[in-house]
């Protein structure tokens, strides 16, 4: 069985901000370089709700879906099916939980796992991830930084 993935960011801002920043402000941070298309004129929408979907949408329309919500519990804790440039049928599972560390810190905890879906190819997909997840956070926290609102 293959390893989850586990990373945690400490953000200057309250679980209630960071959970708004991640889900409903995503396409403010979210690099263009982390999607399908790499269009600069694309919105990352998160639908917010339990079977919510996550996608992006080009200037033009066209909408490419990357997941699927499986628990939306403002501001605590969020999780989601990703298959993000694959098929759904090879669908990995992202936890992600906002803790809070005082009036205006919160710990952003991800567990990323479900790579045993993948087959032969589980071990190539957790290591692009953890390499997605580690240049994805850096534009998290400097929106938070930013006081993206």
């Amino acid at each position: 069985m293959t390893p989850s993935l586990e990373l945690s960011i400490d953000v200057a801002c309250t679980p209630e901000h960071a959970f708004a920043v991640w889900t409903s402000r995503i396409s403010t941070w979210w690099p263009k370089d982390h999607t399908v298309t790499g269009s600069r004129d694309l919105l990352v929408v998160f639908e917010p709700a339990v079977g919510g979907r996550i996608y992006e949408r080009t200037a033009s329309g066209d909408e490419f879906e990357w997941g699927q919500v499986t628990s939306w519990e403002p501001p605590d804790r969020l999780a989601y099916l990703w298959y993000l440039g694959r098929d759904r049928s090879a669908a990995t599972d992202v936890e992600i939980r906002f803790v809070a560390n005082g009036p205006a810190s919160t710990t952003v905890h991800i567990e990323h796992r479900g790579w045993e879906r993948l087959g032969l190819s589980a071990e190539e997909w957790r290591g692009r991830n953890r390499q997605g997840w580690e240049s994805l956070l850096p534009h998290f926290e400097a929106a938070i930084e930013k006081g993206v609102c």
